[in-house]
């Protein structure tokens, strides 16, 4: 099968949207089809690195969002409708479209190829972050964009219920997978763990974006917590003001790889408090490293979570619910063993390969669909 992956951010770029495009474009190599990326432009002197793309990359120009520069946005170009031409493409894989997906979801209808349209972004949740008002734009963008799609798949139970009730047609669950070979608990780093706390404190983690939407000050109680040491990993606009919310933290910036591994896991227990997210992929990370997680109840985490199992759950934005789920797992150690071991367990059969032999099955159903209707 020939795939061209149409999606908003790819290598270097470190985020869900990036890393899902990378894997998915890894597994259809792995079983034998021929994958295409376009993506927007990284910025000028930016390095792919250690994750080599597994197939042909096209860069179209982009420019950085304003505000933040992390995000790179893609500029019109001719690029997209040839390289589909060109790759002779049996389906197009849309990650997230919401600018060059856009284009490449007009792209693919003017051809006449089918289209998958893979829900990441809570559009609707940033701007209500960003903007205040403007949810009930964002969903009407979501939903024009996704209907055009022979297929919308969301990553989670929650994302699901949301497109339905918006609208959005002919949409299935398609989860992410995660690296149990990379992330796993005989990764736990004592030498790294005194340094961190050097005082033995438990060792609470957060991992993402540091960015307004993820809300990441909710920790600020529970970093008073006397014998905590709050690890703050990642990088974004909200980094100054995080440093001041949260004293005596640690900020590590950007880890990837089996540096990020290792910092998994020598966490006692991971944290994590952004309300909009579609599946979650840190959650997991910290699920596959056999480290319990204190989750929002809401959006992706209730598809990981299970609560009083893996981890707890608390009402979304509660710093005070997320200040006692911390206490509760720092006072009882064997919980927080027992659910560090469910969780390990829960998540051994969600690998890569898995969900990734589950996409293929959903552009096999797209593909039969549209046979049907042209025999028909």
């Amino acid at each position: 099968m020939r795939v061209v992956i149409v999606t908003e951010s790819f290598p270097p770029d470190v985020n869900g949207v990036a890393h899902c495009a990378l894997q998915t474009a890894r597994h259809l190599v792995d079983r034998g089809h021929a994958p295409v990326v376009v993506a927007p432009a990284p910025a000028p002197g930016s390095k792919l690195g250690a994750l080599a793309a597994p197939c042909p990359v096209v860069h179209v120009p982009s420019l950085p969002l304003p505000g933040y520069p992390q995000v790179r946005v893609a500029l019109p170009s001719r690029r997209l409708a040839s390289t589909l031409i060109e790759h002779n493409a049996d389906m197009v894989h849309l990650a997230s479209p919401f600018v060059i997906g856009v284009r490449g979801m007009a792209a693919a209808a003017r051809l006449g190829i089918p289209a998958v349209a893979v829900y990441q972004t809570d559009l609707a949740g940033y701007a209500r972050t960003y903007m205040g008002a403007g949810e009930a734009a964002a969903w009407r963008r979501i939903r024009s964009v996704h209907s055009a799609a022979d297929l919308t798949l969301a990553p989670s139970s929650a994302s699901l219920r949301d497109l339905e009730a918006h609208g959005v047609p002919r949409v299935k669950l398609w989860p992410r997978g995660v690296d149990t070979v990379r992330f796993r608990p005989d990764l736990r780093d004592e030498a790294l763990r005194r340094e961190l706390a050097p005082n033995g404190e438990l060792i609470v983690g957060y991992v993402g974006r540091l960015a307004p939407e993820k809300h990441i000050e909710l920790l600020a109680g529970a970093c008073r917590l006397d014998g905590v040491k709050l690890v703050v990993v990642g990088d974004g606009p909200s980094r100054p003001n995080l440093e001041q919310a949260l004293p005596g933290a640690v900020f590590l910036g950007r880890r990837t790889g089996d540096d990020l591994a290792r910092i998994f896991a020598s966490l006692d227990v991971f944290a994590h408090t952004g309300p909009f997210e579609t599946f979650c992929q840190t959650v997991q990370e910290a699920m596959a490293s056999g480290v319990p997680v204190v989750a929002p109840a809401v959006g992706g985490p209730l598809d990981l979570v299970a609560h009083g199992h893996t981890g707890l759950l608390f009402p979304a934005g509660d710093a005070d619910a997320l200040r006692e789920a911390v206490a509760a797992l720092q006072a009882d150690p064997a919980l927080r063993a027992a659910y560090g071991s469910a969780a390990r367990e829960m998540v051994e059969g969600r690998t890569w390969a898995a969900v990734g032999d589950q996409l293929i099955g959903h552009y096999a159903d797209v593909l039969a669909g549209r046979r049907a209707r042209v025999a028909a």
